[in-house]
């Protein structure tokens, strides 16, 4: 399984998120490291969308 990269500071990532997707929280963003899928599957069921597109988007920042 392919590891989420996250390049630069996680809390900076995560503000970016937030501006992308408004309807999400900090508490939707808690992230701690080795814990990638559990992130995914929680902004898959909160998004609506594939942990690909999730994957992409987090990419993009």
């Amino acid at each position: 399984m392919e590891k989420l990269q996250i390049q630069g500071s996680w809390n900076e990532m995560k503000g970016k998120l937030k501006q992308k997707f408004g309807m999400l929280t900090d508490n939707d963003l808690m992230y701690e490291e080795g814990q990638d899928d559990e992130l995914l599957g929680h902004l898959q069921q909160k998004l609506g969308k594939s942990k690909d597109e999730i994957r992409k988007a987090i990419a993009e920042l």
